[in-house]
């Protein structure tokens, strides 16, 4: 009774992250269909890429688990792998976009702008103290 009542449990933890998953991949598609800018878009991107596909593989490690009685060290890594390198990845290409005149959208000020003039004014005034 408490195995079957177990089983239940961890299927249902299954259908939820598979799911969930699915949901936020789908949400996030959409999400970049419709966004204004680059950075906007990037935000769905990357959120929709971390937590979706981490949610489905974790859906997936979970089946596996209870199905066959496998620890797939492959999924873990999987997800480890996209939650270290998708948040990086999408930062550097925002960076690379402000760095090449992509304005946000309906903003009025560009405090990242502000952040690298003040940091070469302040890296000018030390060549010239040197």
């Amino acid at each position: 009774m408490i195995q079957k009542t177990i089983e239940i449990i961890l299927n249902i933890f299954v259908i939820v992250f598979l799911s969930g998953g699915t949901f936020i991949m789908f949400t996030a598609s959409v999400g970049i269909l419709r966004f204004p800018d680059i950075y906007t878009r990037l935000h769905a991107a990357s959120k929709g890429s971390t937590l979706g596909v981490a949610g489905i593989l974790i859906g997936a490690f979970i089946f596996h688990y209870t199905e066959y009685g496998i620890i797939s060290g492959k999924l873990i890594l999987g997800v480890l792998f996209i939650f270290l390198t998708a948040p990086v990845a999408s930062h550097l290409i925002s960076r690379a976009a402000h760095l090449r005149g992509a304005k946000p959208y309906g903003t009025l000020k560009d405090q990242y702008q502000e952040a690298i003039d003040r940091e070469k004014r302040r890296q000018k005034q030390q060549r010239k103290s040197k």
